[in-house]
């Protein structure tokens, strides 16, 4: 994320009271939050939306928040926070199990949320705001080892493949031109041929292939590349 943006934080709670409780009150702390509008399509609502931290009910209609925290960890390491009423010790227990990075009772103290959540996006992003991983579409890139996870499996990256890779993660739903990838790789020699950043690519695919991630990276015709 840019230094800038601010974080982007997703509310799945079926209380309306309490939404928009914690939507104010998070939102006069600089976060852009963003609730659940369809509690029966939460993961593609969490998808779309690809916050840097998830606030979850347990006790949902239709699905709980363990199911949604369970389905979220199948495509991100996003921090996940729980949020009842119920926190007895085998809910603490189960939430942690499921994937859950923390367990706040309820009623919720807007104070204790607020420090809570400030905690776990430190150890999340580091301080620069730079992500330390970048999740998207079912690949998360480590930016400290350079390497990539997806479906169960971690991936070397070789340098270029790692750049590539990472402008286009961090600049995702946006065409990236073959010129800006180009001058991100080689901004320190004077001339490259192309046909060096397309072999690039194409390596690249080819991993993200093998992880089950075909057609990650798309080729925009006369435009450069994104991932959508």
């Amino acid at each position: 994320m840019n230094a800038s943006e601010p974080y982007r934080i997703f509310l799945i709670e079926d209380d309306s009271a309490i939404t928009e409780s914690l939507t104010g009150h998070l939102t006069s702390w600089g976060y852009t939050v963003r609730a659940a509008a369809d509690l029966r399509h939460v993961l593609g609502e969490f998808v779309s939306f690809d916050p840097h931290l998830v606030l979850v009910d347990i006790m949902l209609p239709f699905f709980n928040g363990y199911h949604w925290c369970g389905e979220i960890r199948k495509i991100s390491r996003v921090p996940v926070v729980f949020l009842s009423s119920a926190s007895d010790n085998m809910n603490i227990v189960m939430a942690m199990n499921q994937g859950g990075d923390d367990f706040i009772p309820k009623p919720v103290d807007p104070m204790v949320l607020t420090a809570k959540i400030q905690a776990i996006l430190r150890r999340a992003y580091d301080l620069s705001g730079r992500v330390s991983v970048l999740a998207h579409g079912g690949a998360e890139l480590n930016l400290a080892d350079g390497t990539l996870t997806a479906n169960g499996r971690r991936l070397e990256l070789t340098k270029n493949e790692f750049r590539i890779l990472q402008t286009l993660m961090e600049n995702h739903g946006h065409i990236i031109s073959r010129d800006r990838l180009m001058n991100a790789l080689w901004q320190n020699d004077c001339y490259v041929e192309e046909n060096t950043l397309t072999v690039n690519v194409t390596r690249l695919r080819k991993k993200l292939e093998t992880a089950g991630l075909a057609g990650f990276i798309v080729t925009k015709p006369g435009s450069g590349y994104i991932v959508p």
